[in-house]
Parts: structure tokens; sequence; C-alpha cells
């Protein structure tokens, strides 16, 4: 699961995605679970519309927007079943995170060692995730939120590092996480196609595409 990332500045974001100029509030550099920070959807304009949220998902039916539980990670294997998620995959809520980096504990020393992972051509990280605009209803006040996909990494070479082992599974079922990095000539598709199109992106990140190391 992924708590921690470096998110680009605006105007890294806009040359990425090719977006015009948005004026959006400041987030931050750093990304923690609750912080504020962009994400990608496919606007009413129909083209790309850049927003800022809290990085943890608000379901819709929520009462309040703190929840007693984790939203910031979805495993993409629950997501079509799990309450805090499955309206938002129905409805082909999905959005594109931007990360210059992000970061995942190695336990290999046997001791917890954040690595860092940035793109071997420099370019931001375009994470899989899905968003949600709650509505308070005695208010009316809106909040932006979204949450990042993981799927399974255990034969990744590289994110099957990640993590610290559990002693009662066999290495080769150990359930190692990693975030989805959408491509940009995989981004429409992902943000538009229908639910077998965003199934078959739910992969991990090419090993090639990674630079990685203690951060």
């Amino acid at each position: 699961m992924c708590t921690r990332y470096i998110s680009p500045d605006q105007a890294a974001v806009e040359r990425a995605w090719h977006i015009g100029r948005h004026n959006q509030v400041r987030w931050a550099r750093d990304l923690f679970p609750r912080a504020q920070g962009p994400f990608l959807r496919w606007g009413a304009g129909a083209g790309l519309e850049l927003v800022v949220g809290t990085w943890g998902l608000i379901p819709s039916w929520s009462k309040a927007p703190v929840l007693k539980f984790a939203t910031v990670n979805c495993r993409s294997e629950e997501v079509a079943d799990k309450p805090s998620f499955r309206d938002v995959w129905r409805g082909a809520q999905r959005c594109i995170i931007p990360a210059q980096s992000f970061d995942e504990p190695c336990w290999e020393t046997g001791k917890n060692v954040w690595w860092r992972f940035r793109r071997v051509d420099g370019r931001p990280w375009g994470l899989a995730g899905l968003w949600n605009t709650w509505v308070d209803r005695q208010s009316g006040e809106v909040i932006e939120s979204y949450t990042m996909l993981t799927v399974n990494a255990d034969s990744h070479p590289l994110m099957r590092r990640m993590h610290k082992p559990d002693p009662k599974r066999a290495p080769d079922q150990q359930d190692k996480r990693s975030v989805v990095a959408i491509e940009a000539d995989a981004a429409e598709r992902w943000l538009r196609g229908d639910a077998a199109d965003a199934q078959a992106l739910l992969v991990p990140p090419d090993p090639a595409l990674i630079e990685a190391g203690p951060a």
C-alpha cells in the first residue's frame, strides 16, 4: 500500500498532460493521508480536468467527511464489491493521480527502509485512482476526494521486495501490493473506457520504467 508520495507542481502537471492553466488552490508537495493533492478526471467539457481534493476517498453515503477507516488505497480485487468504493467504480469515476515519485517500505534488512520510486524518463507518474464528490447534507459543503488503486505484486521483480513479509505466508503468496501506472497513451482509455478497458490496465508498472532506491 502507498501512503506517501511527492506531487509535481501545477506547471509540471500541465506540461505532462497537456492541459491549460487552471489556477487551482495550491497543494502540498509531500502527500500523506488526508492531505490535499491533485488528480485528473474527465470533465464535463470533454477534456481533462485538474481537481484538488483530499487523499482518502469519502463515499457519498458517509455522514461525515472524516472516516474511521483508511480509504487512501483501494485493493483492485475488492473495488467492485467493497462499500467504500463500489459506487464510484460502477460510476466509472476513475482518475489519474500525478506523482513525481512515490515511496514504499523495504524490510529486506529486517528494518523499515523507505525506498523512492521515480520514472527513468524523468516524467511524473500517472497513478490509477478513483474520485468522489461528497456533499454535506446539512451545510451543503462540497469536498472532492480520491483513492489510489493497488494490485498484487508477488511476481513483480521489484515491487515484491517492498513491505514487511508475512511469516505465515509462503514467499509467492505474500500479496505484496503495487500502485498502477497509467501511461499517457492509455489515459483516455482509463478515464473514459468501460469496466473491461479499466480492468485490463490494472497491472503494476513496467520494471523498465522504474528508477528506485533508498529515499
